[in-house]
């Protein structure tokens, strides 16, 4: 299972991108502007997208990924989400005043774009990789993904947009292993208050949260999603409330293999 980094920046700016995962050559995890650095027959080899939640920085590119393909596309492209982020895409983006609604065209009978509502919990399998639901803390409805390779047990999780919880951490611990852990700090200390509000871990919270993953030997842990301008500063709080955790940036263009 390869994961492509396409962007993971809580903000735009010059070799900035918001969050989007490539796994494989055929499904993302959430569809933020890092789509845009994708050739055309990249994103017509997309076939699913999973959202977190329906925040402008993790869907952005969505109805202009479908647009730019939408000649190509054969069979729908399916977008997983919760019903309240479906029913924010619906009303708000795919209404026909925004954009048009592709979940409709070029028929009703033959859309390029299809629907498939998540509940906390579900599992869906897509050949030999796993993605579980997990339930976070955010201002708007939020899920983060637990996803498996099938084929050999190894995995990685990324936390979406959240603040203090303990349902990603129970989530993660019920498993006996995790390979890649992808988990957001949006603030630096210095704005706890305000992370509070939009409800994102700063690095104190994330460091306090961060001890509830009791897996042994720990993931390989990636911070993500740092307001731009503010990253430097976020990582070396992290890194010092948690010395000994190896604690690394994710950063655009990153790859794995698991």
């Amino acid at each position: 299972m390869e994961i492509r980094v396409l962007g993971c920046s809580g903000g735009i700016g010059l070799d900035r991108r918001t969050t989007s995962l490539l796994i494989d050559d055929d499904i993302l995890i959430d569809s933020g502007s890092g789509v845009g650095d994708l050739s055309l027959d990249e994103m017509a080899a997309i076939r699913h997208i999973f959202l977190t939640h329906s925040h402008l920085d993790h869907i952005t590119l969505l109805p202009l990924l479908v647009d730019s393909i939408f000649e190509r596309i054969e069979s729908p492209i399916v977008i997983h989400a919760q019903p309240p982020t479906l029913k924010a895409l619906q009303d708000h983006i795919f209404n026909w005043h925004i954009w048009p609604d592709f979940a409709k065209l070029p028929t009703l009978e033959k859309p390029v774009m299809a629907y498939e509502t998540l509940t906390p919990g579900d599992i869906v399998k897509l050949g030999t990789r796993s993605f579980e639901v997990i339930p976070v803390n955010h201002i708007v409805p939020a899920v983060g993904y637990r996803v498996e390779n099938l084929a050999n047990g190894k995995s990685f999780a990324y936390s979406g947009d959240t603040s203090t919880n303990d349902t990603l951490w129970n989530a993660l611990n019920r498993h006996g292993r995790l390979d890649l852990l992808f988990v957001e700090a949006a603030f630096s200390n210095s704005e706890e208050a305000l992370s509070i509000k939009a409800k994102h871990y700063c690095s104190k919270t994330l460091a306090a949260d961060l001890v509830k993953l009791k897996l042994n030997p720990r993931p390989q842990i990636f911070v993500t999603h740092n307001k731009p301008g503010d990253e430097t500063d976020i990582m070396a709080e992290c890194t010092q409330l948690l010395p000994n955790w190896g604690l690394k940036s994710l950063k655009g263009g990153d790859r794995f293999t698991l």
